[in-house]
């Protein structure tokens, strides 16, 4: 077994470089525009939107075909391959002088992301057994950390050196962290017998996984979680207004209720993913599932922001449980030489969930509101624990593994 603490320590700062220089552009990604000459407000919030959503849209096409290739190549080969292009492809959004650029970017980034699936398929088959719930957790709050400070730490840097330094400085180092897991990142992998192994399309791979009746539903758990947490939270800050009123520090304040789920997930993920370890992850991912739809009710009931930075916060320790888990029972349940396929198609369905979750919020508030949302989001999560229940949990599939 490879030195798998190395592993992790290097793969956690590659995920949290990575996260964060996905997201580090969304504070000031409309006033880029601007720069850029789109000076309609319309056409500033449309092109915004359309940028965003244009790096999941690809990724969630591209991550199966990756993990194909990871399965038969090797999983760090995958991880050195995105990061080294997302290095480049980020350097370049620097140089964009049309929106049109900036689109087309973002749809390459897309595509040769993945490095978030290749570090969990790297670190779960290069993990000892009984470690994974805790390595998974870890790794997870690299990415988590990434996410919320990425945001932060882009709109303080396009204060002190400028929108393209920001591009060209998060290219740099995903370029370094791309160096570090190039020298430090070892792996396990026979690849003579995984390439003598008879090549299956991408179809016939997804129909192989879906015959495992695990691993559909942990998919359906990895849309849904994503689901539910993006779906308010293009409505979030006008949540927080209603809240709070145009009082000072608002700003502040929608900011924070839009983060604060993510430091408790972060502190947890670590912690829930030990448990996992001797519990079982199973069970941690059932209790997290109630959890996080119970988390969702005092959501819509809150009558101030103290109550909804709570509720927030208290969501944000079951949703850490929830990837982890997942990512665990996922290598639990894959057959050998096809977990990075498996990994990919998960990382699909989450980057599913970021493109239709929003935009189902948006739609389902000219309707119910954002209070409504919370409650279909907490329905749709109960159903999911059933689902799971019936097949994770029962005592038909609880115990049991692949060809057993």
């Amino acid at each position: 077994m490879v030195n798998w603490k190395v592993n992790l320590s290097v793969l956690w700062i590659g995920q949290f470089l990575a996260m964060a220089g996905m997201t580090m552009i969304m504070p000031f990604l409309p006033l880029y525009l601007q720069e850029l000459g789109v000076t309609d407000t319309k056409q500033v919030a449309y092109w915004s939107g359309i940028i965003f959503a244009g790096n999941f849209v690809t990724s969630f096409i591209a991550q199966p075909i990756w993990g194909g290739l990871a399965d038969r190549y090797g999983r760090k080969v995958m991880l050195l391959r995105s990061g080294f292009g997302m290095a480049l492809v980020m350097t370049f959004m620097g140089f964009a002088t049309d929106a049109w650029h900036l689109l087309l970017l973002r749809l390459v980034n897309g595509t040769v992301s993945g490095f978030v699936p290749a570090s969990v398929a790297l670190m779960s088959t290069n993990t000892p057994r009984n470690k994974i719930g805790f390595a998974m957790g870890t790794l997870q709050s690299g990415g988590v950390a990434g996410t919320i400070l990425g945001p932060l730490i882009g709109g303080i840097l396009a204060e002190l050196i400028g929108f393209r330094s920001i591009f060209y400085l998060t290219g740099g180092l995903l370029f370094v962290a791309s160096l570090l897991a190039m020298f430090l990142v070892k792996e396990s992998f026979n690849a003579s017998e995984a390439r003598s192994q008879p090549r299956v399309s991408l179809w016939q791979s997804f129909k192989d996984l879906a015959h495992i009746p695990q691993l559909p539903a942990l998919f359906a758990v990895t849309f849904m979680f994503q689901f539910a947490l993006m779906s308010p939270q293009p409505l979030m800050a006008l949540f927080v207004q209603d809240l709070y009123g145009k009082a000072a520090y608002l700003a502040f304040f929608a900011g924070l209720v839009g983060s604060v789920n993510g430091f408790s997930n972060m502190i947890a993920s670590p912690v829930l993913g030990r448990f996992g370890d001797k519990l079982g992850s199973e069970k941690i991912l059932g209790i997290c599932l109630i959890g996080s739809a119970l988390a969702f009710i005092p959501q819509a009931l809150v009558s101030n922001i103290w109550q909804l930075l709570a509720a927030r916060f208290f969501m944000g320790i079951f949703m850490g449980g929830m990837l982890p888990s997942i990512y665990a029972l996922i290598r639990k349940y894959t057959p050998e030489g096809m977990e990075s396929r498996s990994y990919s198609f998960n990382s699909s369905t989450l980057s599913l969930g970021n493109v239709i979750g929003p935009l189902t919020g948006g739609v389902l508030n000219g309707f119910i509101g954002i209070r409504g949302i919370f409650w279909v989001s907490s329905a749709l999560l109960l159903l999911n624990f059933f689902w799971v229940r019936r097949t994770l949990l029962s005592s038909r599939w609880g115990n049991r593994l692949p060809g057993e």
